[in-house]
């Protein structure tokens, strides 16, 4: 029989533990997915110093060679791109509150500045208006 003191320390390691499993499975499928974004960015950069557009060009999917025509595959990568930054996006968002709900567990104070967003265009420019006065 356990004691109730020991049953609350158990489930108390149990929940701070699966949430820092949550944060770190994130932290890795961000990796991965920025790790296939630069594949990809070395990709579109290969096909645009390649001066034969009409021409098809081979693809890897897996472990297999396509031949495919070069404006879709830049396309393709292309739409490819946009759906890995959104995911990245997304995943980056859900893991800020992942790590409060770590720190919260923790008994640790929130971060301080981690909920920051970059200033977008217009915001910049009027910074830069106030600041030359």
């Amino acid at each position: 029989m356990v004691s109730p003191e020991a049953d609350r320390v158990l489930r108390y390691l149990v929940e701070v533990e699966e949430l820092a499993e949550a944060v770190l499975s994130d932290k890795r499928q961000i990796v991965d997915l920025d790790t296939k974004r630069n594949q990809n960015r070395e990709g579109l950069r290969a096909l645009q110093k390649d001066p034969s557009v009409s021409e098809d060009v081979m693809v890897c999917f897996g472990n297999m060679f396509i031949k495919m025509p070069h404006l879709k595959t830049k396309e393709m990568i292309q739409k490819d791109q946009e759906h890995l930054d959104k995911e990245i996006e997304r995943l980056r968002s859900q893991l800020k509150v992942k790590v409060n709900r770590l720190l919260e567990a923790q008994g640790k104070p929130e971060l301080k500045g981690f909920n920051l967003n970059p200033l977008n265009q217009d915001e910049l420019k009027a910074l830069q208006v106030i600041l030359k006065g």
